[in-house]
């Protein structure tokens, strides 16, 4: 077996500006050359063939919840002072111990079940129409500002029983704790600590109100498992803010990266105006091409057999979703967009025990923006004399900042 101190050194840059724009020629060749590799510049596995992505997704040796050891690197000064986030962190679902993750887990699937989120069809539906309203008084629009990001971030706010009046708070404390997941700058993350206490005090009077109620929103999926004893009410405050950010995230990027890639390819963009049935194969579609979600870590807790590789305890592993959508054992022609491609078996929303419990409401969330865009709006376009903005974001990730659209 080989073990990280006998592998050659790698050559390959994954810090680069053109590694994070077009990742997928690299990924192509670790597939093929080096599909486990040790990266010194990463100090960690880089794993990029889906058969090894699928297998360490659901081994239990291979945890979540690395970002203890990011604080860990930071200055003791700057660690003290980030005490309080760094224990909201610790709290957080799929960042906690493998117990905690399948608890919360576990309560969490009281909630998203099919009933649930088909029940809130009509309130998507609701909602897009009243943000599509608005945009078209407009010449031109921002999509990411004006619908990607309102549409999922009013959503989760019905599900922690927020009122709308106070959704702009939860979209800028959103925005805060982004940083948790990109840079961990420690600018940032006083900014980041600072929103998430704040949001725990709003939503710690939220919870108050609903300790007296009956009705079938995540707060009091959360209280009635609070009087079982099986969480805490400061576990339930922490985790309101990580389902505000992972609630809203992963749809606002797939609706305007799908959105772009329609524009890209308007070939398949007339096929969909065309075929509006093909809209669930299309989302399907842009979430495996798109890079909705690019990578995730894992941390080993024990030694790991795999490929005829040893990867040691406490070590990181940087697992390449994208590069898995792109497996051409799975997928052929996987560098071709194709909106009439059957779903195959993409890890967009991951696999095994962290697979995303929000992957059908964040399905749903998408197939009725692209079905009621193309039904009101179907020449919608890329406005003219704008392009769209991107910037690096964390490793390996291009984020959409604007995508100017006249309908």
């Amino acid at each position: 077996m080989q073990h990280a101190t006998q592998q050659q050194p790698s050559t390959f840059d994954f810090l680069s500006l053109e590694a994070a724009r077009n990742p997928h020629p690299m990924y192509h060749e670790l597939r093929a050359q080096q599909p486990i590799l040790w990266s010194p510049q990463l100090n960690g596995w880089v794993l990029t063939r889906h058969a090894d992505i699928a297998q360490v997704l659901k081994d239990p040796r291979l945890v979540a919840g690395p970002m203890t050891g990011q604080f860990e690197r930071l200055p003791e000064a700057v660690r003290t002072q980030l005490t309080r986030l760094r224990d909201a962190v610790n709290m957080w679902m799929g960042h906690t111990t493998n117990e905690g993750h399948l608890r919360f887990q576990a309560l969490l699937k009281r909630y998203f079940t099919p009933r649930t989120v088909e029940n809130f069809r009509p309130r998507i539906q609701a909602l897009t129409d009243t943000l599509l309203d608005t945009a078209a008084t407009c010449g031109s629009f921002d999509l990411v500002k004006e619908l990607a990001i309102p549409l999922p971030a009013n959503v989760i706010a019905d599900m922690l029983g927020v009122p709308l009046a106070d959704e702009h708070l939860l979209q800028r404390w959103s925005r805060d704790l982004a940083a948790i997941f990109s840079n961990f700058q420690p600018e940032q993350l006083f900014h980041s600590q600072k929103s998430i206490l704040e949001m725990m005090d709003y939503m710690r009077e939220v919870l108050s109100k609903y300790r007296r109620g009956s009705g079938e929103n995540i707060l009091e999926v959360f209280l009635r498992a609070q009087d079982e004893g099986l969480v805490t009410e400061e576990e339930i405050l922490a985790n309101c803010a990580l389902l505000l950010f992972a609630g809203h995230e992963t749809t606002a990027r797939l609706i305007s990266r799908g959105l772009a890639l329609l524009f890209d390819h308007p070939e398949q963009l007339a096929l969909l105006r065309q075929q509006p049935s093909l809209v669930p194969q299309a989302v399907e579609e842009m979430l495996r091409y798109g890079d909705v979600a690019g990578m995730t870590n894992r941390l080993t807790v024990a030694p790991v057999e795999l490929g005829g590789h040893t990867m040691q305890p406490h070590q990181m592993v940087y697992v390449m979703l994208a590069a898995a959508n792109r497996d051409p054992s799975l997928f052929p022609e996987p560098d071709r967009f194709d909106i009439t491609r059957k779903p195959g078996k993409h890890v967009a929303f991951g696999y095994g025990s962290f697979y995303c419990l929000g992957a059908a409401l964040a399905r749903l969330e998408a197939q009725v923006f692209f079905e009621t865009l193309l039904r009101r709006f179907p020449n919608v376009r890329p406005a003219k004399g704008a392009s769209p903005e991107w910037k690096q974001e964390g490793l390996l990730n291009m984020h959409l900042v604007t995508l100017p659209v006249e309908l």
